[in-house]
């Protein structure tokens, strides 16, 4: 078993990379934020903000990943 580190520095980067795979599949479909938040009924802000590697819920992370046709775990790894 894998031990969490000290602190949580380790999670802004992972938090970034989820961001950086749901701003690549976004646009590898042709589809804008507005597409995408619209289509998810979430806000504006969320996708925004998923994007820029900020927090971010499950919940929000499988609407996405359901209006961009990909498993969660596609986001995740």
């Amino acid at each position: 078993m894998r031990e969490l580190p000290e602190d949580d520095a380790w999670t802004p980067d992972r938090l970034r990379a989820i961001g950086e795979r749901v701003r690549a599949a976004r646009l590898r479909q042709d589809l804008t934020q507005d597409q995408v938040w619209q289509a998810a009924r979430i806000d504006r802000r969320t996708v925004q903000n998923v994007e820029a590697g900020r927090e971010m819920k499950v919940s929000t992370l499988l609407r996405i990943a359901w209006v961009l046709e990909l498993s969660p775990a596609d986001l995740m790894n």
